[in-house]
């Protein structure tokens, strides 16, 4: 991609709250983030639901009372994948999207991840996928997507062989035999 992601005016600011969340003991750090988010809630009425323990990333939910209508998604970066991820685009690519109702909306950035809202949705399945309405519907979702310029002016290039070299610098050249 180009070096340069304009955001547009309009694309709500991201506060940095300088909290660094512990993925194996998360909760601590999840509820100072709720404390700043949401301020109203009761630190003993949160509850915490993980949705994923990725490879990298891991993603938990951050709710209160029975039905998980209000959602704070705290997504805690993986150990060391800002070595691949520049994480300054990342949100900067966010906020863009957001500003044109493609994402959702970014509520704070942290030491090692970041916080945003949570849609109600239903995962797709391959059937789903197939079905016309439903692959129209995405067909013109990706065309909203593309349609967003970003750069301002600035021709976007790739950087796929950019990225593939960071990765492949960042593997062993060589490994040693174990018995």
């Amino acid at each position: 991609m180009a070096d340069y992601i304009h955001v547009p005016d309009e694309a709500p600011a991201v506060p940095k709250i300088e909290v660094t969340v512990d993925e194996n003991d998360y909760r601590p750090g999840a509820l100072r983030l709720m404390k700043e988010l949401r301020p109203n809630w009761k630190p003993s009425e949160i509850k915490m639901k993980f949705f994923t323990d990725g490879i990298t990333n891991k993603l938990l939910g951050c709710y209160v009372g029975a039905v998980m209508q209000d959602v704070v998604l705290v997504r805690i970066y993986g150990n060391k994948t800002e070595l691949l991820v520049d994480r300054e685009n990342e949100v900067k690519s966010f906020r863009v999207l957001h500003a044109h109702r493609c994402a959702p909306s970014l509520y704070c950035t942290f030491n090692n991840g970041l916080c945003y809202e949570f849609l109600q949705g239903t995962a797709l399945e391959p059937e789903h996928i197939r079905s016309q309405p439903v692959f129209r519907l995405i067909a013109r979702q990706l065309a909203r997507y593309h349609a967003i310029h970003a750069h301002n002016g600035w021709v976007p290039r790739s950087d796929l062989w950019l990225k593939m070299g960071k990765y492949f610098a960042l593997i062993s050249k060589c490994f040693k035999e174990h018995d």
